[in-house]
């Protein structure tokens, strides 16, 4: 009897689709939640503060990524001026970029702000995120928790093949990349 009456009164209060002048319904928008990801802790601190993002990546580490083109150093703005460094692929036409996050962690893509999709995974033992960004499917991101409010952004992104890298390969080349520059960063601790 209760659950009866409950349930009429969630009908009674939910506002009917206002009918348009044309007879189209607008349906009410639903209510989408980002689900809490609970990430394992990190097995070590790699801080990344005074590292060199172009030296991450060793000679032989870029040449096992098909990266043969020089890299090349840069501030990115979007993360609170970064030191970040991209490098190009002319065997694949990817591009790596890796950014040493210092000024905020890996939560900031948990945030329903972020408007990404975040799926939890792991880099060397570290706890890490894949990113994709709903409607832009030549970039994959995995963000590594390396340090307390740090972490390590490897964007793998499709340079412009003539045929488009599919998002699912991009994220294997984003995985990869960021094995490799835990290891590098490792070998400097």
């Amino acid at each position: 009897m209760i659950v009866a009456l409950t349930a009429s009164a969630l009908v009674a209060c939910t506002p009917l689709p206002d009918n348009k002048a044309d007879g189209r319904v607008d349906e009410p928008l639903s209510v989408t939640t980002t689900p809490r990801i609970a990430l394992p802790a990190r097995p070590a601190e790699l801080p990344l503060d005074g590292v060199d993002p172009c030296t991450v990546l060793s000679a032989d580490q870029r040449m096992q990524l098909s990266l043969d083109n020089p890299p090349s150093a840069y501030v990115e703005s979007s993360f609170g001026n970064a030191k970040a460094c991209t490098i190009r692929s002319s065997i694949s036409g990817n591009v790596v970029r890796l950014v040493l996050v210092t000024v905020e962690g890996i939560e900031v893509w948990l945030s329903e702000n972020a408007q990404v999709e975040a799926a939890p995974t792991t880099v060397s033992g570290f706890p890490a995120l894949t990113v994709r960004t709903p409607g832009i499917d030549d970039v994959c991101t995995v963000e590594v928790d390396v340090a307390a409010g740090q972490f390590l952004d490897v964007m793998f992104r499709d340079g412009g093949n003539k045929t488009q890298v599919k998002q699912d390969i991009l994220c294997q080349g984003a995985q990869r990349a960021a094995e490799a520059a835990v290891a590098g960063l490792l070998q400097r601790g």
